[in-house]
Order: structure tokens, then C-alpha cells, then sequence
């Protein structure tokens, strides 16, 4: 095995030791919002902060593994205090999450932007999201240049 390759496999939760199984139930536990430290939840579950923090980025759901999707879209914006600010925004109120955010110098008053964007917690299509940015103050080009 490639020390820079990951490779990855679908195992039954049943078979997991109990320090993988029970890192699982600490990330549930915190991202429920059931406790507020790291601390809480490994207390609650009753495994060791190191032990957690061994394997809580490498222990993911097979559902949430399936669900990521990511969009890339370009705009135009005009050049002005406060327009990508606003559209991050917006991104965020609608529950995506900016990956990678890449823009130009602008030039005669226009600045391209591509954002790379999480879709996964999102209620809207990619489509509709690249809609709705269309209508905002500031930009004045919106193109979806690939979705995954």
C-alpha cells in the first residue's frame, strides 16, 4: 500500500473495535449538539481524548461519505466594497460551504470568482443556487462549470 494513497473499505459497524466504535458515538454526541467540549463527549462515551482524536478523522458513516456533493461555479463581480462578502453570505444562509474560493484582479470593474462549494446540507439544486446568485447586487455573470 502507497503511504499517500487512501484506501478505503465498507466494514460492518458490528466488527469495529470498541475504541473505533466508540469514537463514532463522540462525533454523533458533538455534532447533535448534546455536549459542548470534546471532553463531554468522550466522558460520556467513555474513551480516551487521545484515542478520539486517533480516529475521529477517519471514521466517517457510509451515508455521509455518500452524500458529499460539490459544485464549481464562475462569476462576475463588480468591483465594490462588500459584493463577495454578501455572496459568501448568502452561500452560508442557504447551508453550502465554500471550499475554495480563487479570484482575478479586476479589471474594468469586474472580478471573476470560482468557488468551489459543499452542496451536500443544502435544500436547493446546484441549479437554483446558481439562480438565486444571478439576483444579487453585484454580480452580474453567473456560469455552474461542473457539479459532482
Amino acid at each position: 500500500m502507497g503511504a499517500n494513497k487512501e484506501t478505503f473499505y465498507l466494514i460492518r459497524s458490528d466488527i469495529l473495535p470498541e475504541s473505533i466504535q466508540k469514537a463514532i458515538e463522540a462525533k454523533k454526541i458533538l455534532e447533535r449538539g448534546d455536549v459542548e467540549t470534546i471532553q463531554e463527549a468522550v466522558d460520556k462515551v467513555g474513551l480516551s481524548r487521545s484515542a478520539f482524536y486517533k480516529y475521529k478523522d477517519a471514521v466517517f458513516p457510509f451515508n455521509a461519505m455518500m452524500k458529499q456533493k460539490i459544485m464549481t461555479v464562475s462569476l462576475n463581480l463588480e468591483h465594490r466594497s462588500g459584493i463577495l462578502s454578501q455572496m459568501l453570505s448568502f452561500i452560508a444562509s442557504r447551508r453550502g460551504n465554500v471550499l475554495t474560493i480563487n479570484q482575478t484582479i479586476p479589471i474594468q470593474g469586474l472580478a471573476n470568482v470560482v468557488l468551489t462549494i459543499e452542496t451536500a446540507q443544502m435544500d436547493l439544486s446546484a441549479t437554483e443556487l446558481s439562480e438565486e446568485l444571478r439576483h444579487l447586487d453585484g454580480v452580474q455573470k453567473v456560469i455552474l462549470v461542473g457539479q459532482g
